[in-house]
């Protein structure tokens, strides 16, 4: 093996070690979404309030992206990255012995305070680590690490939830990440800051139309899908009649989709980005739309579950790809604002869902959720329009 078939190999190990500590990192955020009912049943609440901790989460990183970023902006990497590990941790140790609620709430709190920076860096940083001519493969791996987190991390995190309890789920969560922090310490090169950007970056971004319509797209269609997402569980069960241990196929089918997505990401995003984005999202919205009527075939139910999940990944994927390419110059800031606009969308799909569970019935989240996805994709189609000279 030549020095730099190594070198190449070592790169790639690099690669995957970031796409595992995606997948921790995203098992955490969204593993609450299959364990509602037990977290609820817990302190004798309802499934809906608890909702909560998917709102509370989403709306911390909202909030701390842009400010935390900005603060440890030309902060070493790796050593960033050990920071966070350590916070992510302490924040489950929390989680584990958490006496109430409240309190639950604020070790999510410390958990998506991590999550906030970790996101912002972590796309620039995979790109500048991956081996040379393979940029796009990269941000596709870390795409796979974030989806095996539905593949493996939610259904398994339901199934020993059941089992032993949500709090081993959270305690296994600690115990991964603490592997993850060393597996960094042992591998990872020290890598100073880099096109990072800064407070002045702001107004400079804000002049981009096209990457101000991708940021009002994203806040949208990501409250579409959490509108449903974040209740799939009561509304497989109570709406679909399914047997728990289906329900928890039915997210191990979505987290499935994730992994199609990216190789049809990898294959044809590259070609015109924005027809693939528009493709992604008209499959997005007629899944959603048609998620109470598959619910009489449970077949049917897992083929449109499999499309809904292939419809989102692809939408990420090429939203964050666009981001990174609109603001070269800043692109940790630009991150920083997708990850917080991002979980704004998180937070608002989950407590919209919740009102739409409460107030009009858990039927009709599908439904609402695709009014807010056509929303989306006619402003992305808007400012694609008026700016056709830069949308590839």
């Amino acid at each position: 093996m030549t020095f730099y078939q190594q070198a190449a190999k070592i790169q790639t190990w690099r690669v995957i070690i970031m796409a595992c500590a995606a997948f921790i990192f995203n098992t955490t955020e969204f593993v609450p979404v299959a364990l509602l009912t037990d977290i609820a049943q817990s302190f004798d609440m309802q499934t809906a309030e608890t909702g909560l901790m998917m709102t509370v989460y989403a709306w911390t990183v909202l909030v701390m992206s842009l400010p935390a970023m900005l603060a440890t902006g030309k902060m070493e990497r790796k050593s960033l990255l050990i920071k966070l590990f350590v916070i992510f941790i302490i924040g489950h140790l929390l989680s584990v012995i958490a006496w109430n609620f409240g309190v639950l709430l604020i070790a999510r709190m410390c958990i998506a305070l991590a999550h906030a920076v970790f996101w912002s860096i972590t796309a620039s940083l995979v790109m500048r680590i991956a081996p040379k001519n393979k940029k796009t493969q990269a941000l596709g791996m870390l795409a796979i690490g974030s989806s095996l987190a539905t593949i493996l991390g939610l259904p398994l995190g339901r199934l020993i939830g059941q089992l032993v309890g949500w709090r081993v789920t959270f305690g296994i969560i600690a115990t991964l990440a603490l592997l993850a922090m060393f597996l960094i310490i042992r591998l990872l090169p020290r890598l100073s800051s880099k096109n990072a950007g800064s407070l002045a970056s702001l107004p400079i971004l804000a002049k981009r139309p096209l990457l101000i319509g991708l940021y009002f797209t994203t806040v949208l269609i990501i409250s579409a899908h959490f509108t449903a997402y974040t209740y799939i569980e009561p509304f497989m069960i109570q709406i679909g009649q399914l047997a728990p241990n289906l329900t928890t196929m039915i997210l191990l089918v979505f987290g499935l989709s994730g992994i199609s997505a990216s190789l049809l990401f990898n294959r044809l995003y590259r070609f015109s980005p924005p027809k693939f984005i528009l493709s992604a999202m008209a499959l997005f919205i007629v899944s959603l739309t048609l998620l109470l009527s598959s619910t009489h075939y449970t077949t049917t139910i897992f083929s449109l579950t499999f499309l809904w999940g292939i419809g989102i990944s692809c939408i990420g994927l090429a939203l964050q790809m666009q981001v990174l390419k609109l603001a070269p110059d800043a692109t940790d800031v630009a991150t920083a604002i997708y990850s917080g606009i991002f979980n704004a969308g998180i937070g608002v799909g989950a407590l919209f869902g919740g009102q739409i569970m409460k107030y009009i019935g858990l039927e009709y989240i599908g439904f609402s959720g695709a009014v807010l996805g056509i929303t989306g994709a006619m402003i992305f189609i808007v400012f694609q329009f008026r700016h056709p000279q830069k949308n590839t």
